[in-house]
């Protein structure tokens, strides 16, 4: 009885059914009229200038943080709020031990990209040939949907860790930052931001 009574205690509490999104992840346009757009505001309330859109049937938009129901997504060469009310959250986003289609990383002084590609890393900077090494694994944290990553190849290490990022290059801002290890002659350390927009 004691076991019935607490099994019903856990499936009635919806915290315990399914954890809360953590920032950045993925989410689809919903409820917006097929004729209408969601706006980007400039700021995070509904009388803030609009500095943009979103089609009503976007899918995949990336959303970096989060403020009293508006979330920031990136627009251009800016950023700017969303509305969550009409942000449908994306459950396939952060798998364990795996990356999300379109995740790639980036940073300036130098500048650099690191992309996975199949099987493989390609890092690429300006003036030098691509980098590529075999992806040896993608490592979580254990926590359900958390975007940290650990990503190795033989001679580097990349992580990514939740953290407001900017690129120096532009008013976007993002929700990984990244650090990079490449170890060699003169091991170089690099630090950027990720993203995974597609």
């Amino acid at each position: 009885m004691i076991r019935t009574a607490l099994a019903l205690m856990l499936s009635a509490t919806p915290a315990l059914a399914t954890q809360e999104y953590i920032l950045p992840t993925l989410f689809d346009v919903t409820r917006v009229a097929p004729d209408d757009v969601l706006n980007i505001r400039a700021d995070p309330n509904g009388s803030a200038s609009i500095i943009g859109t979103l089609a009503p049937d976007a899918t995949r938009v990336e959303v970096v943080e989060e403020r009293r129901g508006w979330g920031r997504v990136n627009t251009g060469e800016g950023t700017g709020w969303v509305s969550m009310q009409f942000m449908h959250y994306r459950t396939d986003v952060w798998q364990e031990n795996a990356l999300p289609a379109g995740w790639q990383c980036f940073g300036t002084e130098p500048f650099w990209t690191v992309i996975p590609q199949g099987d493989r890393l390609v890092t690429a900077m300006p003036g030098l040939p691509d980098d590529m090494r075999p992806l040896r694994a993608v490592r979580s944290t254990g926590v359900f949907r958390d975007p940290t990553r650990a990503v190795i190849a033989p001679g580097m290490t990349l992580t990514s860790t939740p953290q407001q990022c900017s690129d120096g290059m532009s008013d976007r801002l993002f929700g990984l930052q990244a650090l990079v290890v490449i170890d060699g002659e003169s091991p170089t350390l690099l630090r950027g931001c990720c993203s995974i927009q597609p």
